[in-house]
């Protein structure tokens, strides 16, 4: 119902619409309304009420809310499902939690800040307050488990596919870091519940870096992390990013659950700074250097050493500097 009363705040636009007509049409009381004003504006959305006029609209908060989001939102599945959060530990384990209780496929949770966001290779992700997009996404695929780590890659191109259409020339590092100027932008973690031959969810997290500025980081990654805001010198419209990415998310989930991931994987070869360049590979039992000339069907990045090519499932894969 709160989200009926915010739709016919919206359709006055700039004008009120009085608190006995938004009654009329949703069927409800006026005390009714009047709560949901209430509960509106605790959830920051500034509404002027006028004794003769009703109530108008005059501003939404900066919030990764699913009544801001959703009505704009053109998917299938990614986001018609979706859950809000101002704080939380960890979106995927929140997700994790509600695909083991299931929840359908293409549950979004977002939050306004996690306390632990978890990254690659068992690392914090810094995820303060309303600077970034920090959200989670349950897929239930029909491929196989083996095909799984792709969603991975899936995501990464997700990603900066709609940071390019919004003008951000980042690229992105083996398998799935977003980085601009060599510097992370945006982390993604997927985690999978499998049995031999099915998948039984899939959970993508993604951390993006949207707001924040230098003073914003911890020292310890103030030297290695960036931002769009930093990148672009403004603020950047969170709510606009979240949909574009939710959008290609869906459209490519779409495709590969039909076709397959070739055409991700070609994407994903277009938007690499990786292919090309020397890079230091820290294994689980040894670190080798070489050059990074592709990646394969299975997404493993294939490198060339003078010992042969060598293919890189999962590790730490760093570029090198070029030498001047």
């Amino acid at each position: 119902m709160q989200k009926k009363v915010l739709e016919l705040l919206r359709s006055a636009g700039d004008g009120y619409i009085s608190g006995e007509e938004i009654a009329g049409r949703l069927g409800v009381s006026r005390t009714a309304v009047w709560k949901h004003i209430r509960a509106l504006k605790a959830a920051g959305y500034e509404i002027d009420s006028h004794a003769r006029k009703g109530y108008t609209l005059l501003e939404t908060p900066d919030l990764l809310l699913p009544q801001e989001i959703q009505p704009k939102l053109q998917t299938r599945i990614v986001g018609k499902n979706m859950i809000h959060y101002d704080d939380i530990p960890s979106s995927n384990n929140e997700a994790k939690r509600l695909a083991q209780e299931g929840a359908p496929e293409g549950t979004v949770v977002v939050a306004e800040a996690q306390s632990t966001g978890k990254g690659r290779l068992s690392r914090g992700w810094y995820s303060p307050a309303r600077k970034g997009i920090w959200f989670s996404v349950i897929l239930r695929p029909p491929f196989l488990p083996q095909e799984a780590p792709k969603c991975t890659l899936l995501a990464a191109v997700a990603v900066v596919r709609a940071m390019k259409d919004m003008g951000f020339p980042v690229g992105i590092k083996w398998p799935n870091d977003v980085l601009y100027e060599g510097k992370k932008l945006v982390g993604i973690l997927t985690e999978m519940s499998a049995e031999m031959e099915r998948i039984n969810y899939v959970v993508i997290g993604t951390g993006i870096n949207v707001n924040l500025w230098p003073e914003d980081f911890p020292e310890d990654v103030r030297e290695i992390a960036t931002s769009l805001s930093m990148i672009g010198k403004r603020n950047i419209d969170r709510t606009e990013l979240f949909i574009r990415i939710l959008e290609a998310l869906d459209e490519l989930y779409v495709s590969v659950s039909k076709d397959g991931f070739g055409e991700v994987l070609d994407e994903w070869r277009r938007y690499s700074v990786t292919l090309g360049q020397q890079v230091n590979v820290i294994g689980v039992k040894e670190t080798f250097a070489g050059t990074a000339t592709d990646i394969d069907d299975d997404g493993a990045l294939l490198i060339d050493t003078p010992q042969g090519r060598r293919k890189v499932l999962a590790g730490d894969v760093s570029i090198r500097p070029r030498l001047k």
